[in-house]
């Protein structure tokens, strides 16, 4: 019987990246390495390669990471990737000049068939994403049949500013025996990406006005370079006098983009022809590097910087600072390594960059494998996945855990997994001014309840003829206190000399160092006073 089986390293679920290896018959496939320490690739007695060949889907860290040290072990392992992936691929280890990051990625064509040995061939397809993101195709033949292995990489179906989205068209009915696919949003639905990049580009456009600054913490790669195509073109800016800072680190993926310009979208490339993609001071809004120990100057600007090095930015105090952070659908908020009240306020947004529910079961129906493997992404949503009645109904579904071996038998034969539990059933009470909604206890032991019933605080809105109930968060909360307008003669905290950050700051104050809303109140209790106010006490005093 042919041997199908994968091998899962890690899976993503935490902040440890993607690393399988998939066998088929005799050969063993590396499927990325984004593992911060690849001593469990490297601890077998033998000191053998832990695989035949290995394959970078795409340049994030979290797929890639491991590549050099892996590189360093194996010399002779051959690895493969697109051109694009294999020029951005250095970006991963900043502590090295990119001219000294050995070049180890065998460049892969689109679509172009490579023979990796004797039956064995490998076909990559743009995956959207990132440039130069792609799905592996996989297939050994054999004197009875052919066995094909797909495994999406991170996909996205929609179009982002430098990278167009997957063209599924391309891949409709390739009917894979075995699909490895991410999980990354589970079976939440979100707006159409381009509808979040307006959101978020009209929030700046009002911070910006109202003469407060706008931070933006990325990655090196990826996010910042989306952010700035989308800030320096769209009409909320474009022609405006406005300086767009942009990190050392950020700017040298920028730099290494425009070496990849046959990569982007005729649109972009179109844009190129005119100007320049990023770097110029001539047209407004300006694109500036930002040198180490640089100042931003007293204008309202945007800056995108390294996520890694925000505390350095903001620490003079010097600007009105409003920092954006982006959200991570399926994670727990982490703690911020910063002092928070170097910022008159914290804001989250979502640009989609994974398929959502949708899309995911979109992608299986048209690639109609037998087995799935879902991967990277919370646990509860892959469960979520798991449970849907419309993949558990059709194919053979697996969502293994880090260290798991996975068997995958080829024929007839459907085991369909067990479901755990995902619905609860409730009770709703019609009273004369509210309307109460009563759910069983076991909803909490659910590891999301934690979050949705952060502030006991829930927003409805209808879904069709569903109605869905959302979380409100602490930050949420806070930030929309700090957005309303409160009267000028209102002695509360917003109002207060000491408010700064959403926190007190008067040391005579009980409340001092600690958050507190707008609207409160405590005696130590000082009004702003502002210029009109002088003037008055001047009229009084004489």
């Amino acid at each position: 019987m042919m041997e199908l089986e994968c091998l899962a390293y890690s899976v993503g679920h935490a902040d440890d990246g993607i690393c399988l290896v998939a066998r088929m018959g005799p050969h063993r496939i590396l499927l990325d390495c984004g593992l911060k320490d690849i001593s469990s690739l490297t601890s077998n007695e033998s000191q053998s390669m832990p695989a035949d060949f290995a394959i970078c889907t795409h340049a994030h860290s979290d797929h890639a990471r491991g590549f050099l040290a892996l590189h360093r072990a194996f010399p002779q392992l051959p690895v493969y990737a697109s051109s694009a992936t294999a020029k951005l691929l250095p970006l991963n280890w900043p502590e090295l000049p990119l001219t000294e990051v050995p070049r180890f990625c065998e460049a892969v064509p689109w679509h172009s068939t490579v023979e990796l040995a004797k039956g064995l061939t490998l076909q990559l397809y743009p995956a959207g994403h990132l440039p130069g993101a792609a799905c592996i195709s996989i297939a050994y033949a054999t004197p009875n049949r052919t066995y094909k292995l797909f495994y999406t990489g991170d996909v996205f179906l929609s179009n982002c500013r430098l990278v167009e989205g997957m063209p599924l068209g391309e891949l409709r009915g390739l009917k894979p025996d075995i699909l490895i696919i991410e999980s990354s949003y589970g079976t939440a639905r979100y707006p159409h990406r381009r509808q979040l990049e307006n959101q978020l580009a009209e929030r700046v456009y009002r911070e910006i006005i109202s003469g407060r600054s706008v931070m933006l913490p990325t990655p090196i790669l990826g996010l910042g370079q989306e952010l700035l195509m989308l800030l320096r073109s769209h009409h909320y800016f474009t022609g405006r006098d406005l300086d767009i800072w942009v990190d050392r680190g950020i700017a040298t993926g920028c730099d290494l983009y425009l070496e990849l310009l046959g990569e982007f979208p005729a649109s972009v490339q179109n844009f190129a022809r005119h100007q320049p993609l990023f770097w110029d001071d001539r047209v407004r809004p300006r694109v500036r590097r930002l040198s180490a120990g640089e100042g931003f100057g007293t204008k309202p600007c945007i800056a995108i910087v390294d996520r890694n090095k925000l505390e350095g930015y903001v620490s003079d105090r010097q600007t009105d600072w409003v920092l954006f952070l982006p959200e991570k659908p399926g994670t727990r908020p982490t703690a911020l390594n910063f002092n928070e009240s170097n910022f008159n306020s914290i804001q989250t947004y979502l640009l989609t960059n994974h398929c959502d529910g949708s899309g995911t079961t979109q992608l299986i129906h048209n690639l109609r494998p037998q087995h799935i493997i879902f991967i990277h992404g919370n646990p509860t949503y892959i469960a979520d996945l798991t449970n849907l009645e419309e993949l558990r109904n059709r194919y053979q579904l697996h969502s293994p855990a880090k260290g798991t071996l996975v068997e995958l038998p080829i024929g007839e034969t459907f085991f369909q997994p067990p479901i755990s539990e995902s619905s609860y059933e409730g009770e709703l009470a019609d009273y004369n001014t509210e309307i109460a909604i009563s759910l069983p206890k076991e909803i909490a032991t659910d590891p999301r309840w934690s979050n949705f019933s952060d502030t006991g605080i829930v927003e409805a809105r209808w879904q069709g003829e569903e109605l869905v109930l959302r979380g409100i968060s602490q930050r949420e909360i806070l930030s929309q206190g700090s957005d309303r307008l409160l009267p000028a003669d209102m002695e509360c905290c917003g109002n207060c000399l000491y408010y700064r950050g959403q926190r007190c700051w008067n040391q005579v104050s009980a409340l001092f160092g600690f958050k507190v809303t707008p609207e409160g109140y405590c005696p130590a209790f000082e009004g702003i006073r502002f210029p009109q106010d002088l003037e008055l006490d001047e009229d009084e005093s004489d």
